[in-house]
């Protein structure tokens, strides 16, 4: 198979070098799942993105972390649509236009918008799902955290808006910037509990503009922390509103901050708190390089 086209790509930021890095493997039709997962492997981000061909959609694509397949995430599906639209894959004019995505967990609609520095690419999520609900006094302990740490009122639960993550609402900054995760209970904790990875964030802004500013863990082989994470946001809303702790359903979230690499979503909810139809998640992004991966 000749080399396939590959653009890096920055998302949540309008900057190089902020926000969540994202490899974007073009025309990946050929590709097998196994030799997918090695490519992401050696890319060691959170996410590496491949594109193909869609008989039901404008395009497909598989997202893997350095370990596995994620099945819906938001920061590849912002850098794949930048890229698209970069490469002229996905041609732009002056108006808005809505793509539909198939991805594994199933077909979403992502609107790009144009802008004077980078599109806004927002991506309709899933209709979420509150499952399981965990023990702070289990769960908290794995973050070097005590129950007390925890925002009282509301439960740590697992909430998936295509991908099942573990919301964790702290009190306040200090108990975020305090957590320290536990790899080896972590690991334990996860492979019984039915989540993809831990989302913890408090209702306060790390600038002026912000309203949330969260933290989001993995386990090698996955990146430790991730810088920006799209889907976990998209859930991290649906449990705000659901719960009461949003006064309005638009919001920005911050993440990455603390780690360098500073990143902003703007979020919304669609629907009452009882029933919330969608979760929207936009952000921009910024290329980094454009190269060509051996296959």
């Amino acid at each position: 198979m000749p080399a396939l086209e590959m653009m890096w790509v920055d998302a949540f930021t309008t900057k190089p070098f902020a926000g969540n890095p994202c490899a974007v493997v073009f025309d990946a039709d050929g590709l097998t799942a196994e030799q997918m997962q090695t490519i992401a492997f050696e890319m060691h981000l959170s996410e590496t993105a491949f594109l193909m061909q869609s008989e039901t959609a404008d395009f497909r694509a598989r997202y893997f972390t350095p370990g596995e397949e994620i099945p819906l995430a938001g920061h590849p599906t912002i850098a794949s649509m930048f890229a698209l639209v970069k490469t002229g894959r996905l041609t732009l004019g002056e108006q808005p236009r809505t793509v539909s995505l198939q991805l594994q967990a199933g077909t979403i609609s992502v609107d790009v918008r144009p802008d004077t520095v980078s599109p806004l690419i927002t991506m309709t999520q899933l209709k979420p799902q509150f499952l399981d609900e965990h023990d702070p006094e289990v769960v908290m302990p794995i973050f070097g955290l005590s129950a007390d740490d925890a925002l009282p009122g509301v439960p740590i639960q697992t909430v998936s808006t295509g991908t099942p993550q573990l919301m964790i609402a702290v009190k306040d900054h200090d108990a975020l910037r305090r957590s320290l995760l536990d790899t080896a209970a972590y690991v334990a904790y996860r492979d019984q509990s039915g989540f993809f990875s831990p989302h913890l964030f408090c209702v306060e802004g790390i600038t002026d503009r912000g309203q949330t500013f969260a933290r989001h863990y993995g386990a090698s082989p996955d990146t430790n922390e991730d810088p920006f994470t799209g889907s976990a946001t998209g859930g991290m809303a649906a449990y705000l509103w659901h719960y009461g702790l949003l006064e309005h359903p638009h919001f920005i979230a911050e993440q990455g901050h603390w780690m360098n690499r500073p990143g902003m979503a703007h979020v919304e909810v669609v629907g009452p708190r009882e029933d919330i139809e969608a979760v929207r998640v936009g952000g921009q992004a910024a290329s980094v390089l454009i190269g060509q991966i051996q296959i």
